[in-house]
């Protein structure tokens, strides 16, 4: 029986590319000249995606400003926020697209409120036009972070990190683009502050790590055959050789590697061939312990479901002071959300469409 797992997508070619792979000058100034020519603003690439979202806070905002994020997002969204010296201001989602709306964020709104992040959860586009129109009205700053939605187009047909002021990519792990780590920032507007670009080479132990994930991924799902692949992954996360996600380091000071700069534009030049595709595909499912255990009896690992808690990982999740009581819809969500991967074809995942279906939450609105 073949085994599918969320979150180990490393196949054999991209082994290779990653462990022996290389860059150069020519390769960081082509992805930028893309990044510049897509987005149409000046590029700066960095360490990771919440460095790249550190930076466009920090060249618009002041210190002490309070930006609205999503109800529904990563602990790396808020360290970013965190990091820049201002404050996550927490909107509710929708069960229709996992986005705040301009209703959400209205009860919100405050004296302070300066900003918004564009989150577009897991490649569903919010409603552009509508927050465009709040934000100009309330005049509020858009920054649109892609972690999740490069290459994907918003209803009016603009394409996602065009719109505000800055955009904030991740090249991170099973992100919209996949180079293990890095990223990059677009500011498209005169900042506010003018921000010194990342002048130091990246740590050596950061490259190597990145350089031998993909094969760890690898030999860890082929043991998973004899039950040994989970013992041997947190194995390596116990001794620093695997980093994961939620745990790679915040730097304003450090380049990404530049063979990392090459799987990026690689991946970012295939996107004609994708076509609109998603970072996840979401479904909200009653009695999800149950199911989960369904799907790994058929093969399906699909337990590390975007997102365990409003604001993930669980490990991080004491430390954001969550308002739970103000997003009922987010807590709900966390609580009944199960999604596939989109390397997966439709065929593979036949079997765990199958076993859902009778679980599966009727209302998404």
């Amino acid at each position: 029986m073949r085994r599918f797992y969320l979150g180990l997508n490393a196949g054999g070619p991209k082994v290779f590319r990653c462990l022996f792979g290389h860059g150069n000058k020519d390769d960081v100034r082509e992805l930028s000249e893309i990044l510049a020519q897509k987005y149409h603003g000046k590029p700066i690439l960095m360490k990771n995606g919440r460095s790249a979202l550190a930076l466009a806070l920090k060249s618009y905002f002041d210190y002490g400003d309070k930006i609205i994020v999503n109800g529904f997002t990563c602990h790396a969204v808020v360290e970013a926020i965190t990091e820049a010296g201002m404050t996550p201001v927490f909107a509710d989602i929708t069960k229709e697209n996992l986005n705040f709306d301009v209703n959400t964020i209205s009860k919100v709104m405050g004296s302070k409120v300066k900003g918004i992040i564009v989150q577009n959860s897991l490649g569903n586009p919010v409603d552009i036009e509508k927050i465009e129109q709040f934000a100009a009205e309330k005049n509020l700053l858009i920054v649109e972070d892609l972690a999740h939605s490069a290459g994907v187009k918003y209803p009016d047909g603009r394409l996602v990190g065009t719109v505000g002021v800055a955009t904030a990519l991740s090249f991170g792990k099973d992100k919209a683009i996949n180079a293990i780590s890095g990223g990059a920032v677009i500011l498209r507007f005169s900042a506010k502050h003018q921000i010194e670009a990342p002048f130091k080479t990246p740590r050596l132990s950061d490259v190597l790590r990145a350089r031998f994930y993909p094969f760890f991924c690898a030999l860890s799902r082929g043991l998973n055959h004899i039950h040994l692949g989970g013992i041997l992954m947190k194995a390596l996360i116990k001794i620093h050789w695997v980093e994961r996600s939620a745990d790679n380091r915040l730097s304003l000071i450090r380049r990404m590697p530049k063979y990392q700069a090459r799987l990026a534009t690689e991946q970012i030049k295939n996107w004609r061939h994708r076509g609109q595709a998603k970072l996840r595909e979401f479904y909200l499912v009653e009695k999800r312990p149950e199911v989960l255990e369904k799907l790994k009896k058929a093969g399906y690992y699909f337990d590390a479901f975007w997102y365990e808690k409003p604001v993930s990982p669980e490990r991080y999740y004491k430390q954001v002071f969550f308002p739970e009581n103000k997003c009922p819809v987010a807590m709900e969500v966390t609580s009944k959300i199960i999604n596939f991967p989109n390397y997966y074809t439709r065929e593979e995942l036949k079997k765990a469409y199958e076993i859902i279906q009778p679980y599966l939450v009727e209302d998404k609105k």
